[in-house]
């Protein structure tokens, strides 16, 4: 009852003149930015979403999700999780903080300043 949660692609403008914008895996979005009265957008998000997840692909190179995870936090989102499938590793970043928190599979997943009460095994998202 937070807010909404978007997924496949949800579009997340992160920057303007030119638009630009990037595909987010999973995103949260709270009744705070979006109050839960409007209806859910039917196109890209105009509004940063609090939280965004992104599966690494075996395609994706280190550097190029490192732009992708800073144009997320610059846009305004407040948390960016990167799930490592590879080596079963989730990468959180925050606008608050210089660098991730590395979670490996035996750690709690974590985000109560986005989720309060939310608490996942990382080990949960490579089953």
């Amino acid at each position: 009852g937070l807010g909404r949660v978007m997924c496949n692609d949800t579009f997340v403008r992160t920057a303007t003149n030119p638009d630009t914008y990037r595909g987010a895996d999973v995103c949260f979005l709270s009744y705070a930015r979006l109050p839960k009265d409007q209806p859910s957008p039917k196109g890209p998000l105009e509004v940063a979403p609090e939280l965004v997840f992104e599966v690494r692909s075996p395609t994706d190179r280190t550097g190029d999700v490192q732009i992708k995870v800073g144009e997320y936090l610059n846009a305004g989102v407040t948390v960016v999780v990167v799930l490592d499938p590879d080596f079963e590793v989730a990468s959180v970043y925050r606008q608050t903080e210089s660098f991730p928190q590395r979670m490996h599979n035996g750690d709690e997943l974590t985000i109560p300043d986005v989720l309060p009460g939310f608490a996942v095994p990382v080990r949960r998202f490579f089953e």
